[in-house]
């Protein structure tokens, strides 16, 4: 088979293509629309009150846990059919990976007053409330389970691939024997990932003001927010460490059995001497009750799944005279052009409409976002550098060594699950005493929220390394550099890239938490892009807001366009695990 060469992620080597100027001119059309939708939205909207003794906090936390399940059931679903169009489509990833670039760059809270307010306009408030909560935290769960995804798709193994063709497997087959267990390590390390993003998110999801109108849900986040707006400690403590049982129990119950489970998928010719281990996983194992479970329910439904997805293409012979059938491809293209034709034209009068808002905006306000944008653009760098020097060292430790695993895991998805939104406004106290406080406080937000899409990348990629290339390093006697340098790096190469797009996007979102932050009565800014956003959701601002925001996904698409992406192809193209 001959050797694949490195190709330039655009054509050309342009930096934007038509596909990428219609992708941004649709996702800025559709903000605009959403806004004025949202101008029809209730004047005054009261939530309800939030209690904060701890007698509630079972039922706020069984409220939250049923939010974050429906959010995350949408988000894996969402990203295995993405991911896989994206990869397996030809021409596909043209279009589809442009727009998970603008996606995972729209700013989560300047993307939820349009949702709130555009859909208490159509909706009733309590419904309109929970669906927003659940597409806010899908959104902080989805792109790094599509990025994962997509990066196992296009990094199968050779040898794989060749005996998928050998065998004639059925797409149906080739999917789910060898590309959904080739990319299950990941996407199980980066659901630990997106479980703790949504936790992260969880106050803004669950408690939001704008202005006269207040949404809040009942929930942990709603507690959690409270009580920190409040300034109880009491409860502050209460919340968190309802919190962390939580996330003990979903690491014990859980994600440690699906990881000890998903060990069988490693790509080795030799078995790991160290295996991943779950006590709870071993106890259903055993379990009679489990095995007549999987005799009567699970295996019927998944026979069924495959006769369903599996059925060969019947071709039936068309009845049509041939003067019926021929005509059909015209009218086929007929109608793509004119569908095509009415998109263009609802673009270009919501292009039109949005550009009619941003004109009313004056040149100051254009300097201020220019500012703003150059002051997170420095303060995302840094986090993302910072996060970068200890995630490498700490993730291939924890993936590589199954003793220091069993330690270090829970810890790393406790502190990881924490929002740090619900710690940070008493580290911010701590902090504005100091020269240049509120810019500290504001790099450590973003990295408390984004280190985590890196380390658990880096994690999964480590764990996914053969334990026939560990045993080939050792033979060879590659020792501390050199060792990192010819196998560890490379095999990690694909994973960090994931990681580090979704971590410099999450940072980007982060900023806007990170940069005005409201505790105990007092606000307390900096000046950025996040700041903007966030100031311009409170009062009202619909211009500064449409501008803010826009400026932050171009931002983020260019950073994509000129770095990310040409990593992501290199990690595609040299950095394969064929052997």
């Amino acid at each position: 088979m001959p050797q694949r060469t490195f190709r330039p992620p655009l054509p050309g080597g342009l930096l934007f293509s038509r596909n990428d100027a219609i992708i941004l001119l649709l996702v800025g059309t559709l903000i605009y629309f959403g806004v004025r939708l949202a101008f029809n939205a209730p004047a005054v909207i009261q939530g309800p009150d939030i209690i904060l003794e701890p007698a509630v906090l079972p039922y706020y936390a069984l409220l939250s846990l049923g939010r974050m399940l429906a959010a995350y059931a949408l988000s894996i679903t969402f990203s295995i059919l993405y991911g896989y169009t994206a990869a397996r489509r030809p021409g596909a990833s043209r279009w589809l990976m442009p727009i998970l670039d603008v996606l995972q760059s729209v700013p989560i809270l300047s993307f939820l007053p349009v949702v709130l307010l555009s859909l208490t306009a159509i909706l009733p408030q309590r419904l309109a409330v929970e669906l927003a909560a659940i597409i806010l935290i899908f959104t902080s769960q989805a792109w790094n389970l599509t990025f994962s995804f997509y990066q196992s798709m296009i990094t199968l193994p050779r040898e794989l691939r060749e005996a998928a063709a050998i065998f004639r497997l059925s797409a149906w087959l080739r999917f789910r024997a060898l590309e959904l267990p080739f990319a299950a390590l990941g996407l199980i390390w980066n659901s630990v990932m997106s479980w703790a993003g949504g936790w992260f998110f969880l106050m803004a999801a669950e408690i939001f003001t704008l202005g006269s109108r207040d949404f809040r849900l009942p929930g942990l986040g709603a507690y959690l927010q409270t009580a920190a707006s409040q300034g109880n400690t009491p409860a502050l403590l209460y919340g968190i460490g309802t919190l962390v049982l939580i996330i003990v129990l979903l690491d014990q119950l859980v994600w440690r059995p699906l990881l000890a489970w998903a060990e069988r998928f490693n790509v080795s010719q030799v078995e790991n001497d160290q295996p991943a281990t779950s006590w709870f996983l071993n106890v259903l194992r055993r379990s009679h009750l489990m095995d007549g479970f999987s005799q009567w329910l699970v295996a019927p439904v998944s026979r069924a799944i495959n006769t369903a997805f599996n059925r060969p293409a019947q071709i039936i012979p068309s009845l049509e005279p041939a003067e019926n059938i021929m005509p059909r491809p015209l009218a086929r293209r007929f109608l793509r052009g004119l569908g095509f034709g009415l998109l263009l034209l609802g673009l270009g009068l919501g292009a039109y409409e949005a550009a009619q808002l941003l004109l009313t905006l004056p040149l100051q306000s254009w300097l201020t976002i220019a500012a703003g944008a150059l002051a997170t653009f420095l303060r995302v760098a840094l986090a993302v550098v910072i996060a970068l020097l200890w995630t490498i060292p700490v993730g291939v430790l924890i993936g590589t060594n199954a003793r220091a695993a069993r330690v270090l895991q829970p810890v790393v998805q406790i502190f990881a699950a924490i929002p740090a939104t619900a710690l940070f406004p008493v580290l911010l106290l701590g902090l504005l005493s100091l020269p240049g406080g509120g810019n500290i406080a504001a790099v450590l937000l973003m990295l408390l929220g984004t280190q985590w899409y890196l380390l658990f990348n880096v994690i999964a990629g480590a764990s996914a390394i053969p334990q026939d290339l560990k045993y080939t390093s050792a033979l060879l006697g590659l020792k501390r550099w050199r060792r990192w340098r010819i196998l560890i790096l490379p095999a990690l190469f694909p994973y960090i890239i994931t990681g580090l797009i979704t971590a410099s996007g999450g940072a980007w979102n982060a900023s806007i938490v990170a940069e005005y932050t409201h505790f105990a009565g007092k606000t307390q800014q900096v000046t950025g892009l996040g700041a903007l956003i966030t100031d311009s959701t409170a009062s009202g601002n619909y211009a500064l807001l449409l501008a803010s925001t826009l400026t932050m996904i171009l931002i983020v698409v260019l950073v994509n366009r000129l770095f990310w992406r040409r990593l992501y192809r290199l990690a595609e193209y040299r950095y394969r695990m064929d052997q």
